[in-house]
């Protein structure tokens, strides 16, 4: 099946569970923002994990399908339409040569996650599929997809009487709040901040910034006060370290953070949590509070060394 881009949206990338084993030369992960979402709209079409899907952000692609296929969407509310008719979010649908699928704008959340059964089949880059736009990596030509684009989607696995059993299953769709409650980790630097800084931080609601992107969620809000300096000799940064500028504002690194970084970390995001902040639209407003690591060091992640 071929997937012909008619209008890609501000940001639309083919994205996977991302590309890991090279921060020590400058790669960083990349990959989905919402790994939940992920997970969940690769099974909705019966692909195995890591599969190539498709990240819109704000707004969805426009596209025509060409030949006969499985897709589905869950995320952001971004709703869609399949010829004009509305679709659900969490469900499978069937679709064939010459139909066209068009996404709106979302109404909540930011980020919304297509997938087709057998999922997009781009080259293997490092061991990924996912665009590094920084780099010019991976995805389709190492960029955003741009109108006229043409995917191709792989040979799905699983023949159409599976298909039949997938469509009639579905996953209720996720509300995306205004008021966000992040579970954090303190340090590595966290002894770089003066008390009054470590309790503003942690009773401070904070504003998402306009700026943020795939690389960082940034915000307003008050400063953070530092013991003097919260500059750093140079050291590395994981999804989800929260950095303070400085400005003594909070920015939380994610999916294309760079590999090391100059200002301290005083905190370090759950890993469950980080899929909220992947939907954290400008506006939203964001609290940390500070757990021990004890409490989430034996729960399963998906990143790895």
């Amino acid at each position: 099946m071929k997937i012909q881009i008619i209008n890609p949206g501000p940001l639309t990338s083919v994205q996977d569970a991302g590309r890991f084993g090279y921060m020590e030369y400058g790669i960083t992960s990349s990959g989905v923002m919402d790994m939940d979402a992920y997970h969940i709209v690769n099974k909705l079409v019966g692909n195995h994990e890591g599969e190539a899907v498709l990240e819109a952000t704000l707004m969805g692609p426009t596209f025509q399908v060409g030949g006969e296929g499985l897709f589905a969407f869950y995320g952001a509310d971004m709703p869609a339409t399949l010829d004009g008719v509305p679709l659900e979010r969490g469900k499978a649908y069937p679709v064939k040569d010459g139909q066209t699928v068009a996404f709106g704008m979302a109404k909540s959340g930011v980020r919304t996650y297509i997938a087709f059964a057998g999922g997009i089949d781009v080259p293997i880059v490092m061991g990924s599929r996912s665009t590094n736009m920084k780099c010019g990596i991976g995805g389709y030509q190492g960029r955003k997809l741009a109108g006229a684009d043409v995917l191709s989607v792989a040979e799905p696995k699983e023949g159409e009487k599976t298909w039949e059993k997938l469509m009639k299953h579905s996953v209720p769709a996720k509300d995306y709040p205004s008021q966000i409650s992040i579970r954090v980790v303190l340090g590595p630097q966290d002894d770089y901040f003066t008390k009054k800084g470590l309790d503003t931080f942690l009773h401070t609601a904070y504003q998402v910034s306009p700026q943020s992107d795939r690389m960082g969620i940034r915000f307003l809000g008050e400063a953070i006060e530092g013991v003097s300096s919260m500059d750093i000799v140079s050291d590395g940064i994981t999804f989800g370290s929260i950095q303070i500028t400085s400005e003594g504002l909070p920015i939380i690194l994610m999916a294309d953070h760079q590999t090391t970084g100059g200002y301290a970390k005083i905190a370090t995001v759950v890993t469950e949590d980080l899929c909220k902040l992947a939907q954290a639209r400008p506006g939203d407003h964001v609290t940390f509070e500070a757990v021990p690591v004890e409490a989430v060091q034996k729960k399963k992640s998906w990143f790895h060394s």
